[in-house]
């Protein structure tokens, strides 16, 4: 095996028991700054379409905490993750509560690209997802939040460079 299959494996392997405990999150088994203080780096940063860029591992776990305050029932299933070198790419659903009339899952998809730093952590994530689609799928499902639900900035700050300790030129 090559270093960059075995970096890929690791990384492959840190995202699967990322997803598991972010299924703990979704029932409530641990906070979401638990699985922030878990899985990222203390320089990490993420970058959330709606809620825009978090530098840091604590502040990743307030942006969590917050973010998802309200969004009781909502779960994230992954339908496809590809790891190559310490890049993982993941497509995965938000998916609201109950179906539709057709028996299917109110749902849209979202894709994540992470960047491993290893010791089972990450350094970097941009979740991508059209928030216009999302919007009609709350309209669909006709979904409103639970108590403490918390709206995203008016004006988040969307940079989505990696940090400079990740050694990847933006986009890279």
């Amino acid at each position: 095996m090559t270093g960059d299959e075995t970096t890929a494996g690791e990384a492959r392997a840190a995202y699967a028991r990322y997803v598991a405990e972010r299924g703990r999150a979704e029932r409530g088994e641990i906070t979401w700054g638990e699985l922030a203080e878990a899985f990222f780096t203390e320089d990490a940063v993420f970058v959330d379409p709606a809620w825009g860029r978090s530098e840091g591992r604590a502040e990743i776990a307030r942006f969590f905490d917050a973010s998802m305050r309200g969004l009781d029932g909502w779960t994230f299933p992954e339908e496809v993750t590809v790891a190559e070198g310490d890049r993982v790419m993941s497509l995965w659903w938000n998916r609201l509560p109950g179906a539709g009339p057709d028996g299917r899952p109110h749902q849209a998809p979202g894709m994540s690209l992470l960047h491993y730093a290893g010791g089972g952590r990450f350094s970097y994530e941009l979740d991508v997802l059209n928030m216009a689609e999302v919007g009609e799928v709350i309209g669909a499902a006709g979904w409103a939040p639970a108590a403490g639900f918390a709206m995203p900035p008016a004006a988040p700050v969307r940079d989505p460079s990696p940090p400079e300790s990740s050694g990847s030129p933006a986009g890279g």
